[in-house]
Parts: C-alpha cells; sequence; structure tokens
C-alpha cells in the first residue's frame, strides 16, 4: 500500500448514493480494499435502504436516515467481530444500497398466444398485456434472492424474469377460471384482480410487493377473430331460408322500378328463394321431423305447373312472377305499395308485348 492510500484510508469515509442513472435497484458502494473507517458517516435517502456485509454475512440493514458507523450503530456487526471494546480502526465490509422506489408502468405480455380450452368455442388461442408496478421493501431477500454481489443490479435484469412469471401465473389462472373467453373480454378488471392475487405470494418470496396490476387487453389471434366474427354474423342473420327470401324481394321491388330488371325478374326471384332454401335445409335437415308427402298438393302444384307450361311464354312467365309477389305479400316480405308497384309493372310489360 502506498503512502497516499494509507493516508487516504485514514480520513472519514462517506457513504452515500445519489441514483444518477434510472433503472438501477442495487447499487455496491465502491470501497478501496472494502476498508470503511471507524465513524464513517453512512447517508441513506428516502427511497433507499443499505445492507452491510462482512466476510460474506448479513451484517445490518438500514432505512433512511444518516448514521455514524460506531459498534453503537452496528451491533449485528460488533457481535459478529466480538468487540467488547470500542475498537477504532477500519472494517472490511460491503455496503449495498437498494432502491425502493415504485418501479411504474412496467409491461407484460404475451409473446407468443396461449392456448386455453373455452367453454363457448373449445380450444381457443389468447393473447394479453397490460402493465404492473412494484417495489423492493426487503432489502435482505432482494439480496439472497435476486441481486446477489454484483455491482450494479438493474431492473432490466429482473424483470425479463417478473414477466415470464407473469405470463405463467395469468395462464393458470384463467385456464382453472372456467370463464368463457368473451366473459373475460369484459370483466377485465374482475380478471387482473385475480392474477394479482395470485402473483403477490410469488413476488413476496423476491423481497418484492406487487402494488397494481393491470389487464389492459385479451384478444384472439387474427385469424381466429375473423372465424368468431363469422360466427357472429350467422348468428345475426338467424333463419337462411327467411334471409334469401328476403334478399329476393328486395331485388324485386328494385327490379319493378328498372326496365331493363323485369326481364331476367322470374330467374333471379326464383333463385335467390331457392339458395336460401336450400342452406336452411343443409343446416336444419338434422333436426327436422320425418314427414309423409302430401300427395294432394303435390298432384295440384303439378296441375299449377302444367297450365302455366301450356301458357304462351310471355303469360307464363307473368304468371308465375305475380304467383310470386302474391307469396312475398302473403309472408309480409313486401309491403302492399311494392306488390301494387311490381304487379303494375309487370301488368304494363305484358300488355306492351300483346300489342306488339
Amino acid at each position: 500500500m502506498g503512502l497516499g492510500s494509507f493516508f487516504h484510508n485514514q480520513f472519514i469515509d462517506i457513504l452515500q448514493w445519489n441514483e444518477d442513472e434510472d433503472g438501477v435497484l442495487a447499487y455496491r458502494f465502491p470501497q478501496a480494499n472494502c476498508e470503511i473507517q471507524y465513524g464513517a458517516s453512512l447517508t441513506v435517502r428516502e427511497s433507499q435502504m443499505a445492507v452491510f456485509l462482512n466476510e460474506g454475512q448479513f451484517a445490518d440493514v438500514f432505512a433512511p436516515g444518516r448514521y455514524t458507523l460506531t459498534t453503537r450503530t452496528l451491533p449485528v456487526l460488533t457481535a459478529l467481530k466480538n468487540w467488547d471494546k470500542l475498537f477504532e480502526s477500519p472494517f472490511k465490509s460491503d455496503v449495498y444500497f437498494m432502491s425502493t422506489r415504485l418501479q411504474l408502468g412496467r409491461k407484460w405480455g404475451t409473446p407468443q398466444p396461449i392456448t386455453l380450452r373455452d367453454a363457448d368455442f373449445g380450444m381457443i388461442r389468447m393473447r394479453a398485456f397490460g402493465v404492473y408496478a412494484y417495489q423492493i421493501v426487503d432489502p435482505q431477500l432482494f439480496f439472497s434472492q435476486i441481486s446477489g454481489t454484483r455491482d450494479v443490479y438493474t431492473r432490466d435484469d429482473l424483470e425479463l424474469q417478473l414477466r415470464n412469471q407473469v405470463v405463467s401465473t395469468m395462464t393458470q389462472v384463467l385456464a382453472s377460471s372456467d370463464v368463457p373467453f368473451l366473459d373475460m373480454a369484459n370483466n377485465q378488471s374482475l380478471m387482473a384482480e385475480r392474477i394479482g392475487a395470485a402473483l403477490r405470494s410469488q413476488f413476496a418470496q423476491y423481497g418484492l410487493v406487487l402494488d397494481t396490476f393491470t389487464l389492459e387487453n385479451i384478444s384472439l389471434p387474427d385469424e381466429l377473430q375473423k372465424a368468431l366474427d363469422n360466427k357472429i354474423s350467422m348468428q345475426m342473420i338467424g333463419d337462411l331460408g327467411a334471409f334469401g327470401q328476403y334478399q329476393a324481394a328486395q331485388s324485386m321491388v328494385l327490379a319493378a322500378q328498372n326496365d331493363s330488371g323485369l326481364a331476367g325478374l322470374g330467374v333471379g326471384l326464383g333463385a335467390g328463394v331457392a339458395a336460401g332454401q336450400v342452406m336452411a335445409s343443409a343446416m336444419n335437415s338434422a333436426l327436422a321431423p320425418t314427414t309423409q308427402p302430401n300427395r294432394e298438393a303435390e298432384v295440384a302444384d303439378g296441375a299449377n305447373h302444367a297450365d302455366v307450361a301450356n301458357l304462351p311464354p310471355q303469360m307464363s312467365a307473368a304468371q308465375l312472377q305475380l304467383q310470386q309477389l302474391k307469396a312475398l305479400l302473403a309472408q309480409d316480405l313486401i309491403t302492399v305499395a311494392d306488390y301494387d308497384a311490381a304487379k303494375a309493372e309487370v301488368l304494363k310489360k305484358l300488355l306492351a308485348g300483346d300489342e306488339a
């Protein structure tokens, strides 16, 4: 040891940490040869705590305040060293400052969608993200479990582990809750409370306290969201047969107002109704009761078709269109005004054709 170092070590030390850099949770005070002078001054600011280690053993933990380091203010260290007298000489020790500030707005999220069993949709893949806040409340436990003897331990070092813990706990809570996805999305605050309650005990084992936990969003991957949107659309449509007839009725009203539209009216109307009936039949065939065919109705229907077939082409098409209009009116799929307007247009076209 040089003469300069010898004289330097004889001066009273001032131990403090100004937290010049944001995001540092634990900081080892740089002490030459790990020697702290007897009577040194220790300043622990608000939002900090200090941990003393002597030869690898915990000596004392200091809360915010200003201390003069003597055998009277270091009772645990004194007992470890068996100092029964005021031994006024440097003692070898390490001092670690801990930041106890509240770490706000820490983000978490699922890097990949998680797979859950859902009561409504079966197996689903779900994504979620949010924020949380925490702080150090037990510096000794945090040192022994997390930061260790590193000179600097940062928030980024810790939160890789914390985020994984959050996602793992969230998955377990949601999987065991038996709450359908749609109810989760509508009650995010309630789900956040359940996840936060499960996380607090896990944070406590690291010397941390979880202050707040927020679940900002629960969603499905794009392809599953599209499938859900399609299912909701089908439920809103309801009876596909009635929906097809409604679309055909709307087409008829528009065609009656357009001279060029009446030429294919019969074909378009029949196709629209038939499409709706085919789709409805495909979905309801498994539930429909088995019935015997009505022979009388078939004979009458066949006779009607035969009559129409024997008429001239223009009158046959007009009669079919008028029958379809009357059927739609009977089912309240078009209004009386729509029926009258379309009927008048059909008859007008029929008479014009006869004159020609």
